[in-house]
């Protein structure tokens, strides 16, 4: 029999997979902006000012950690960047590099040709349309090679300080699991974010959900009982560890 209590009077009964894992919102309270407005609160709380685990110290090195990023861990990256941007960290030193000198340096990432290739292009495209730097705009970002959305939002935000959310595997998966905002992919779940995370909390969002991910709610055996907003999940097939 299902469970109404916690529906609105005329509420459809809606059925979620994730996981592989059937669960329906009409035996459980729904996610809803208290229940969101305390996530945040505590993710905040447990790390009030987090960052990308990627080492930078400008926009530019920022943005070619992220292009690097791709299909690699932020180690592997943070290993090949300390020996490359100590000899290049910029458009023009890294054109001088040349492609197969850049290679050289992130040959131990995956993908290190075609990222080699686009961050090239992208050193052109940067020193030929804007006088080197690292333009602040969504639309420019995302022209450079190499550059897709989620690459934009991560430098936008980080570097630039803009409310974006970069919706990764670890977002996704979180933002999913616990109900804060759910979707069948990625854009459309960065969308409900943007939308969903109460206002005051959406800076730092991108960053709480990634490392959330990263080491709690982990993808083959989420870590429930270490998880401090466990009790406000919505996911019904949480583990003891």
């Amino acid at each position: 029999m299902l469970n109404t209590s916690c529906m609105k009077p005329g509420a459809v009964a809606r059925f979620y997979i994730y996981d592989n894992h059937p669960t329906s919102d009409s035996t459980r309270c729904p996610m809803n902006r208290e229940k969101r407005t305390e996530i945040f609160r505590r993710l905040r709380d447990n790390d009030p000012s987090p960052t990308t685990e990627l080492n930078y110290s400008t926009p530019f090195e920022l943005l070619i950690a992220v292009i690097l990023s791709a299909q690699a861990t932020d180690r592997g990256v943070n290993k090949a960047t300390a020996k490359l941007f100590a000899v290049a960290n910029t458009p023009g030193a890294i054109l001088e590099l040349g492609e197969e000198g850049l290679k050289d340096y992130i040959k131990t990432i995956g993908l290190f040709n075609s990222k080699a290739a686009h961050i090239i292009r992208t050193c052109r495209a940067l020193v030929e349309k804007h006088d080197g730097t690292v333009p602040a705009e969504r639309d420019a970002l995302e022209a450079l090679p190499g550059v897709g959305r989620k690459t934009a939002n991560v430098v936008l935000n980080t570097a630039f300080g803009e409310p974006t959310i970069a919706v990764d595997t670890h977002i996704f998966r979180v933002s999913n699991r616990t109900d804060i905002a759910t979707g069948k992919n990625v854009l459309e779940v960065e969308k409900r974010l943007l939308r969903l995370v109460p206002k005051e909390f959406l800076h730092d969002a991108h960053h709480w959900l990634i490392l959330h991910g990263r080491y709690v709610c982990i993808a083959r055996k989420p870590r429930c009982g270490a998880c401090l907003i466990e009790d406000l999940c919505e996911y019904t097939h949480k583990t003891e560890d």
